[in-house]
């Protein structure tokens, strides 16, 4: 799909994803063209799946979400049902924001963001009651440095 978007999808996407709150007035004039196009390209690519979504991005500090862990799971389990088990109770629980399945030594990733460590230690608790797991070791951010959503188009 990528190499069928042209210079105004492009600059389209990447006002969206800048903000997606702007008028379609304001995206036609940055990007150089008439509404009707612009609102007609944002349909297109909505219907394809492209854009998957619009919404807000809160603070997680100013929610009382201070900490920010990063959990490295290692399982002895790998067959379909333990999988799906997993992945259902990661999916409940809103702690998680991210979940990766990797390649090498380590399983999975999680991103997981809580109000403290008694919160993670609850969140940990919930998670290994749920599932059997091998290994979990959980990394405290201590800075974020760079967070974002906006994909390079």
């Amino acid at each position: 799909m990528a190499d069928q978007l042209d210079a105004i999808d492009r600059k389209i996407l990447k006002e969206l994803q800048a903000d997606a709150s702007q008028s379609l007035d304001d995206i036609a004039r940055k990007v150089g063209a008439s509404k009707t196009p612009v609102w007609n390209r944002i349909r297109k690519h909505r219907a394809s799946g492209l854009i998957k979504a619009n919404t807000a991005i809160l603070d997680a500090q100013k929610l009382g979400l201070e900490a920010c862990f990063f959990v490295l799971v290692r399982t002895s389990e790998h067959d379909s049902k333990w999988q799906g088990k997993f992945v259902k109770t990661l999916m409940a629980r809103p702690e998680v924001l991210e979940a990766h399945r990797l390649a090498g030594d380590i399983d999975y990733i999680l991103k997981v963001r809580v109000k403290n460590a008694k919160a993670y230690d609850d969140f940990y608790q919930a998670l290994i009651s749920e599932v059997k797991i091998f290994n979990v070791t959980a990394l405290l951010s201590m800075e974020e440095i760079k967070s974002t959503t906006i994909l390079p188009v």
